[in-house]
């Protein structure tokens, strides 16, 4: 174990924690879990910086921080959806999609090839390993899962604000939904080139 591991970790933690405040937080715990909510995708940054600079990237290290960032995006769509503020289709998409892709990463994982190493082709590997693509991904992620904890709380509150910010929360859900699915594409595609070489 080493820094940047023990910072992914960390964010397991946080998400149950911010999952508590948005149910049983009352007002002021649903307020907070806006910037709770930004805290928690900004260690996913955090601790890539981390693992760079002190050269502590690793195998488990990818596997570790890919694990934390689908534990983080499906239950906090799962937590949105339950509450109706959003589609159950957008949860649904990001279970399906995660089974496949990180099934496909497993064979590449067992020839010691970590999720980003596995894209070959130059346009697979800008959308899903580009620092550009990864950014607004994330990016978008995590303004819809601000803006929809603030919802919740601007509506427990009555708030006239409570209509537009879920209408902004409603399309960024919808643009993280669509960029997911992008994001996928190349990642399958390289299984059919796997196969058709006989290994990743």
């Amino acid at each position: 174990m080493n820094l940047a591991n023990w910072i992914t970790l960390a964010r397991f933690p946080l998400l149950i924690l911010l999952v508590l405040m948005i149910f049983f937080g009352g007002v002021l715990g649903r307020f907070l879990a806006a910037p709770g909510v930004l805290l928690l995708i900004a260690l996913d940054a955090v601790d890539g910086i981390v693992a760079r600079r002190r050269a502590e990237t690793t195998l488990l290290g990818s596997v570790l921080d890919i694990a934390a960032d689908r534990a983080v995006e499906i239950v906090l769509w799962v937590v949105f959806a339950s509450l109706s503020l959003i589609s159950l289709v957008i949860p649904i998409t990001f279970i399906i999609r995660g089974a496949l892709t990180d099934s496909v990463r497993e064979v590449g994982y067992a020839g010691g090839k970590t999720a980003h190493a596995q894209m070959h082709s130059d346009w697979g590997h800008w959308i899903v390993a580009g620092r550009p693509m990864r950014a607004g991904y994330g990016l978008t992620k995590a303004a819809a899962f601000a803006m929809l904890a603030l919802t919740l709380a601007l509506q427990t509150v009555s708030s006239p604000l409570q209509p537009l910010v879920w209408t902004t929360a409603t399309i960024l859900s919808w643009v993280a939904t669509l960029l997911c699915i992008v994001r996928g594409v190349p990642v399958v595609m390289e299984a059919f080139r796997w196969e058709a070489k006989g290994q990743p």
